[in-house]
């Protein structure tokens, strides 16, 4: 790699010799750590140079695709199977970025894809913040996802990459639209609330403006939203305002993980977010950092502030 320009560190170094094993092998790879250290740069060096078919995806995108095309034939004998037939195609290895299971129906789900995908000999390559026993990390729910974690282990190798550094924090200029955003303590509102129909259901935005739209935090992240709400709101939207993010230890965990979702969503498809708060970044974040530490270095890359 330091053909082409970059400098690994030790960490990143032992992590390569290790993948570099795996992709001999055409053995899956579960690649994880803290944030900011370079899991995603290397899994994509290693999926670069593996033969095709093969194919990229993101985790919140592939999930609601799979509901949606599960949900079109509930009834069928095999659905997740000729789902992910459908959505796999010929791909003998499959990428997975920031992959985290925070719900317990996407842990369900999770399983029996991973079953399929098993079935049909596919390489997963998937980076996460948690280790394999880490993940639905909710202990109330925790060990409906044990079968998963079980196959995770049987079809990956676990690699982690536990670097002194976080690459996240280290500024130049804007490499995504994303990171365009800025968190402000005052920004112009407009003037009539909208109504929109998502999924079925209402949701309430402060107003839009062509492909701009702003919400107050209370409707986006403490109402029964979900990601593939912000999904579908992030095909007609590009540009996000969020006002009134408050700090989030004063709200509960689902209002946490919602903003969390929004976050991944908004980084994913690669969209600007303005934050509105009287609260700096370390006071939004507050000592939620288990849960919420990809959040906070991902908004590191918006913070203007301090």
């Amino acid at each position: 790699m330091s053909s082409r320009g970059y400098r690994l560190d030790a960490a990143q170094l032992e992590a390569v010799a290790r993948l570099e094993e795996l992709g001999e092998r055409r053995r899956g790879v579960y690649l994880h750590g803290p944030v900011g250290r370079g899991k995603s740069f290397l899994a994509d060096a290693l999926f670069d140079v593996l033969p095709e078919p093969k194919k990229r995806v993101h985790f919140h995108a592939f999930f609601r695709e799979l509901h949606r095309r599960i949900s079109a034939r509930l009834h069928e004998r095999g659905a997740v199977a000729k789902a992910v037939r459908e959505l796999v195609g010929r791909a003998k290895v499959l990428a997975f970025d920031e992959l985290h299971v925070h719900d317990v129906g996407d842990a369900m789900l999770m399983t029996r894809l991973l079953e399929a995908l098993q079935d049909r000999k596919v390489m997963i390559i998937a980076t996460s913040n948690y280790p394999p026993d880490g993940l639905l990390p909710n202990p109330l729910h925790h060990d409906h996802f044990l079968p998963g974690i079980a196959l995770v282990k049987e079809l990956m190798d676990v690699v982690e990459l536990d670097g002194p550094h976080d690459y996240r924090h280290r500024r130049g200029a804007p490499r995504s639209r994303f990171e365009t955003g800025e968190i402000v303590t005052a920004a112009p509102l407009p003037a009539t609330p909208v109504t929109l129909d998502v999924n079925g259901r209402a949701i309430t935005a402060l107003g839009t403006d062509g492909t701009k739209i702003w919400f107050d935090f209370g409707d986006l992240c403490e109402k029964p939203t979900s990601t593939q709400d912000y999904l579908v709101l992030a095909e007609r939207f590009d540009d996000w305002v969020i006002v009134d993010v408050p700090r989030l230890r004063t709200r509960d965990g689902e209002a946490r993980q919602r903003f969390a979702n929004v976050v991944d969503v908004l980084v994913d498809e690669d969209l600007r977010l303005t934050l509105v708060s009287d609260h700096l970044l370390g006071e939004i974040i507050g000592g939620e950092v288990r849960d919420l530490a990809r959040t906070a270095s991902r908004l590191e890359l918006i913070n203007t502030t301090g």
